[in-house]
């Protein structure tokens, strides 16, 4: 049984308010990254809060440990349950971002491997699983693996154990089903497929019960 995150890759506040109020009933988070905050602002967040849907930041932070505080603290200012963040920056940076979302009361999710083909270049194999130990032993909530390999989501779900969660992208629009990766994570992340559709909230209930 997996929750179903909105990824809502979105531009402007009306149409974002509009699939977010639409869908109400039928998410369990909704996703929101650079192309809704930069068109709207980080104010998007109290107005979609409106629809009493948890808010995860998907920033995918890479940056100093001190540039990921400050991000953490915006972000959480702002009304966010969660953050996305990258491990790459190392050990240090990643630390950085999970103590400023446990202070902030909030989660952090980290990337591990992505769901796109060119992830196969860098964000994959030892590198994934790698980065997914370093997620483990900062005392993250959880991790970011791809629906699209579900093979690969297998494994990194044998080295997090059952402590942490995973959420996994690519259902939909990339090709991959919630059947293919269900049993191995704790949410699916839907985008283009759910607010693209004539109607959000029925792509999203039929999503939902298809994840459980």
């Amino acid at each position: 049984m997996a929750d179903l995150l909105l990824a809502l890759d979105v531009k402007g506040k009306a149409e974002a308010v509009r699939v977010a109020a639409a869908c109400a009933g039928e998410l369990d988070a909704i996703k929101i990254g650079y192309p809704l905050v930069l068109s709207t602002g980080l104010g998007i967040v109290k107005d979609l809060a409106k629809s009493e849907i948890p808010i995860i930041a998907d920033f995918k932070v890479a940056d100093i440990p001190n540039t990921n505080s400050l991000i953490c603290e915006e972000v959480f200012g702002a009304g966010c349950a969660g953050i996305i963040t990258h491990a790459f920056c190392g050990s240090d940076s990643l630390a950085a971002c999970v103590d400023a979302s446990h202070d902030h009361g909030g989660v952090c999710f980290v990337v591990c491997e992505m769901s796109h083909p060119g992830a196969l270049d860098f964000l994959s194999g030892e590198n994934a699983e790698r980065m997914a130990r370093m997620a483990k032993a900062a005392g993250a909530d959880g991790i970011i693996a791809p629906a699209t390999r579900p093979e690969r989501t297998a494994t990194l779900r044998g080295i997090i154990g059952s402590s942490m969660k995973i959420y996994s992208p690519g259902v939909g629009a990339q090709g991959a089903q919630p059947e293919d990766v269900k049993k191995y994570v704790d949410g699916i992340i839907v985008g283009r497929a759910i607010y693209e559709a004539a109607d959000p909230k029925a792509a999203a209930h039929e999503f939902r019960v298809r994840a459980r």
